[in-house]
């Protein structure tokens, strides 16, 4: 084919022109991964408020999002906690020797009264299968000493009545997630509610524990009515008030309040045990608590040791399980309760196991480590106050201590897998991290925290703190932080 020559000086005259193309025709830059995120980010739920690091091996900045604000972090609260207790208490992996709930016969005027005394365990059971740790123990030894009690009583004197944490939702009061802290727990302070349709048009039919009363104002509705039921109680009241509807042939609703007195609720249930042995209880439940003192927020003197009841020689004493076991427990499940009650006996170190004196303690520890102290402020152990606050900078400083410290390997594994085990079982199920991110969730009001690691695409080993708040009502976060950590585990 004829093909006419171009003169080379037509051709320099034509490749500035070519430079001023429009840009429509021009390469696009791609994004870089900082902008990937910020995009995802900004179509988000409107409102919501971010706070992402993540950082690969040597501690190198990978993606950055507002990293030193302050954030409420939820349950990532239980990172610190956990962390804190492999740090500063002593025997994690071995048997609980300083925990275990003991019982005691001490001399009342209308004959001896069994006290039950807490010693700062969250996981004593009652239940009929019990293995270990078993309130029935208890039950047994003081059957085999006297066949007569006068009073039955719950002790928790042994730290001071701080039941609630500052900063906790009125809303979660009384619910499972939010049952009260005591050194006296039973059944993780909680108990379950079963509710089954009754005939077309009449109250359903209410399965509680005998400890509470009940009010039914609830109805059975027609087949294929929606099950619209609540529970409404008042603080450390004994009623329960049930209203709304189930429909009938539909599925029992069930669901889990909370305790207010765990002390008297563990005696409750004691007294039911040592009657159904035979032992006969003449006099009443009671429980019996030690208020806040001075001592309990500011340094005790030298020798000051934790108050007890005058004649209290223990009959028998439990040895829960090591303490190790229940930080799995804590960061699977989320297991407010025993959170905070482990809290707790990081101030028990200075002697008194007040809510202060355990801040007091994690915050001496952090600051040590060499984590920013503009970065945190906590109420509680468990995330459940909203006055918490963590920066993803000093989340990430905590893991990377962590990783430094001879417990870290054990710490990490009691964390989550995504699509494998605890809080994140259902999460990211069918992607590249799916048994690979390995972290901490949170959920509180308007609020979602993930914090942890996982391996990227070629192999590489990240660290990620990750929080969201002020999320409108009705919307969710996750979907865009869930898409955040995928592009970053795909591009790196």
């Amino acid at each position: 084919m004829f093909r006419p020559l171009i003169p080379l000086a037509l051709f320099a005259l034509s490749a500035p022109a070519l430079a001023d193309a429009p840009a429509a025709v021009q390469a696009v830059p791609a994004k870089t991964m900082q902008q990937q995120v910020e995009s995802t980010l900004a179509a988000a739920p409107q409102g919501t408020r971010f706070g992402l690091l993540v950082v690969d091996e040597a501690g190198k900045v990978v993606v950055s999002v507002n990293p030193d604000q302050r954030f409420i972090p939820a349950s990532n609260t239980k990172m610190f906690t956990t962390a804190a207790a492999y740090a500063l208490l002593p025997g994690m992996d071995q048997p609980d020797s300083v925990g275990g709930t003991e019982v005691a016969l001490v001399p009342g005027k209308g004959g001896p009264n069994v006290v039950l005394r807490g010693r700062g365990d969250a996981r004593m059971s009652s239940a009929a299968d019990c293995k270990a740790n078993c309130l029935a123990e208890l039950a047994d030894a003081v059957a085999a000493k006297t066949r007569k009690v006068h009073d039955v009583v719950g002790d928790d004197t042994f730290w001071p009545d701080q039941r609630w944490v500052p900063g906790m939702s009125w809303n979660n009061i009384g619910t499972d997630s939010g049952t009260a802290t005591s050194s006296l727990n039973l059944d993780d302070n909680e108990l379950r509610i079963v509710v089954t349709p009754g005939a077309a048009g009449q109250p359903p039919v209410v399965t509680i524990p005998a400890y509470f009363t009940l009010r039914n104002e609830a109805a059975t509705g027609p087949v294929g009515r929606k099950t619209e039921l609540f529970l409404d109680r008042a603080v450390n009241g004994s009623e329960l008030r049930l209203f709304g509807t189930i429909g009938l042939g539909a599925k029992p609703w069930t669901e889990r309040i909370g305790i207010d007195d765990p002390a008297h609720y563990a005696a409750f249930v004691f007294k039911g045990m040592l009657e159904r042995r035979g032992v006969k209880v003449t006099g009443k439940v009671r429980a019996v608590h030690r208020p806040l003192q001075l001592r309990d927020m500011v340094r005790p003197q030298e020798g000051m040791a934790p108050l007890t009841m005058p004649g209290m020689a223990p009959l028998a004493r439990l040895i829960p399980p090591p303490l190790a076991e229940d930080v799995v427990v804590i960061n699977q499940v989320s297991q407010n309760l025993h959170a905070q009650v482990l809290f707790r006996r990081l101030g028990d170190r200075e002697g008194t196991g007040s809510e202060q004196w355990a801040g007091k303690a994690m915050n001496g520890l952090f600051e040590k480590a060499g984590i920013p102290r503009a970065g945190y402020d906590f109420s509680d152990g468990s995330g459940m106050s909203t006055y918490n606050r963590v920066s993803p900078r000093a989340m990430i400083a905590l893991l990377r201590w962590i990783d430094g410290q001879p417990w870290g390997s054990v710490w990490h594994a009691s964390l989550p897998v995504a699509g494998r085990d605890g809080t994140l079982k259902r999460r990211f199920i069918g992607t590249p991290l799916e048994g690979n991110l390995t972290a901490k969730t949170g959920t509180l009001n308007a609020t979602n925290a993930l914090s942890g690691t996982f391996r990227t695409a070629r192999g590489r080993r990240f660290s990620f703190a990750f929080f969201a708040n002020d999320v409108p009502d009705g919307a969710s976060a996750l979907p865009a932080m869930e898409a955040v950590l995928l592009a970053v585990a795909a591009g790196n």
